[in-house]
């Protein structure tokens, strides 16, 4: 009679129910895994026999035979060996078989019956969740599961504690969730000195999740600006935290189980692969695209990054989604960031000093940002050049509003959009507006409308250009509290397109 269990198979942030049968028959003694197991999977027959004999349970001299069903998805990782040896207990009758049903089951065992933690508790909870079943992990992946509160969380230590657990010898008590932190242990924005534009932009950015471009030379304060972003984003709410740290789980990032509210903010370096950045690799991993998910995604040294990589950032910035292909499977992970970029003018970064530049100016500035495709500098929504700051300045103090204000009028502005799209499922922030929504909340008053065809025409903007600018409008009315989209609000709207650094 063969017994079964159940375990997930991870498809991006999907997890994917795996039946495991075990069938123990007359013959030849052999233990076989079948159903297109990678070699970790095809590993745990060994891990199995040798936490089944720390624990004094000999295997029969029979032919041991385990299908990972459907046959045809591949298998991949070391969670399958818990479920393995449930099933295979299971038809040996240590354990109950209906009790093993019930549960969806993962972890890695060591050669002593120990259960190692392993990746994707969290997505591995939701999918028992949803077939009201119970799961079953390795005791350090408790905390994580648990964030799930429709699904019971066992969390044993060892493959012992699992038999004594199912044999009613001593039953586990439900793992508990792990710590939320809420709090943001970073840099403050008054501490820059000077750049107000930069620092306007950066507000205006992060209230609507508007993509931002900042350039200048180098010192001038950029990644500075840069890395106090989060600072002024308000926390995850609880319906994104869990999005986000299913992600992170799938990527082994969480941190003992607990959730973080802080958003997210991923700085890659200029020489990450594109498999860092969109994802992929053996196991199709998440990459820093979706690791920022509702959150920021930094890239210093632009137009440093290889070109292949950098126009891989268009679909995604649009559609929200990055989807992975490959030969046998075709993954997809969520990816709603902000782009914060930084970049040099030019090579030498002096373009605009003619004391420092070098003797190729001004070509190797068109040149340098020439790396960054017309298409993609598009999607920008507000580009903001940085200039150095004087030495005079640096010696005043401390001056403007701190990050903590400036994150208070951003929350307020989200609450406004998130009451105006509340009915709009694809629709949270004006960066998401599109079409007929897009002109319903954002059309500007007549004085305002004129003003942007006019920009429109003079500086050429592309029917996406025309439209983004509308949507950082709308942002910006938000902040001054205002119903309507005026002209003050294009205007200054408009500005963040048609600087220097665009025109040519």
């Amino acid at each position: 009679m063969v017994a079964r269990a159940y375990t997930v198979a991870f498809e991006g942030v999907t997890a994917r129910r795996v039946e495991v049968q075990c069938a123990v028959t007359p013959g030849m003694p052999a233990f076989s895994i079948v159903g297109l197991p990678d070699k970790a999977v095809s590993e745990a027959r060994e891990r199995v026999r040798s936490a089944l004999s720390a624990m004094a349970i000999a295997l029969p001299s029979k032919r041991i035979t385990i299908n990972l069903s459907p046959a045809d998805l591949p298998k991949e990782g070391s969670h399958f060996d818990l479920p393995i040896a449930l099933a295979l207990l299971a038809a040996l009758e240590i354990i109950p078989r209906d009790a093993v049903e019930g549960t969806t089951a993962l972890g890695e065992l060591s050669l002593d019956g120990s259960l190692v933690p392993v990746i994707g508790a969290l997505p591995a909870a939701m999918s028992a969740a949803e077939e009201d079943r119970t799961l079953l992990c390795p005791k350090a992946s408790g905390a994580e599961a648990a964030w799930v509160g429709s699904c019971q969380v066992i969390a044993a230590a060892g493959l012992a504690d699992v038999v004594r657990h199912y044999t009613g010898q001593s039953p586990l008590s439900p793992a508990q969730p792990g710590e939320v932190s809420h709090d943001f242990q970073g840099r403050c924005l008054r501490d820059v000195k000077g750049q107000e534009r930069a620092k306007r932009a950066l507000e205006i950015a992060a209230a609507g999740r508007h993509h931002l471009m900042l350039v200048g030379s180098p010192g001038s304060g950029k990644s500075m600006l840069a890395a106090r972003m989060p600072g002024i984003l308000p926390p995850l709410s609880p319906a994104e935290a869990l999005e986000t740290s299913m992600i992170h789980s799938l990527a082994g990032l969480l941190d003992e189980g607990g959730i973080s509210r802080v958003r997210p903010f991923r700085e890659p370096h200029h020489t990450a692969s594109m498999a860092a950045i969109v994802g992929g690799g053996r196991s199709a991993k998440p990459g820093e695209m979706s690791l920022a998910h509702n959150g920021v995604l930094f890239m210093d040294e632009f137009p440093e990054f290889p070109r292949a990589v950098l126009e891989t950032l268009r679909q995604p910035i649009e559609t929200g989604e990055v989807m992975i292909s490959r030969a046998n499977a075709h993954v997809k992970y969520p990816c709603r960031f902000m782009l914060v970029a930084a970049a040099n003018p030019c090579k030498c970064g002096y373009l605009s000093d003619p004391a420092r530049a070098c003797s190729r100016a001004p070509i190797c500035g068109e040149d340098y940002l020439g790396r960054i495709s017309g298409p993609l500098m598009d999607r920008f929504d507000l580009r903001v050049e940085v200039p150095p700051v004087a030495y005079t300045d640096l010696d005043l103090p401390a001056s403007g509003d701190t990050s903590a204000q400036i994150s208070a009028r951003v929350a307020t502005a989200r609450a406004i959009q998130a009451r105006r799209f509340a009915d709009l499922p694809d629709t949270h922030l004006n960066a998401d507006a599109e079409g007929a929504a897009l002109e319903d909340v954002a059309s500007p008053d007549t004085e305002g409308r004129a003003l942007l065809i006019r920009v429109a025409e003079r500086f050429g903007l592309s029917a996406r250009g025309y439209h983004r600018v509308l949507r950082v409008a709308r942002t910006i009315a938000d902040l001054d509290g205002s119903d309507a989209v005026l002209r003050p609000h294009i205007a200054e709207a408009a500005s963040y397109r048609i600087t220097a650094m665009n025109e040519g």
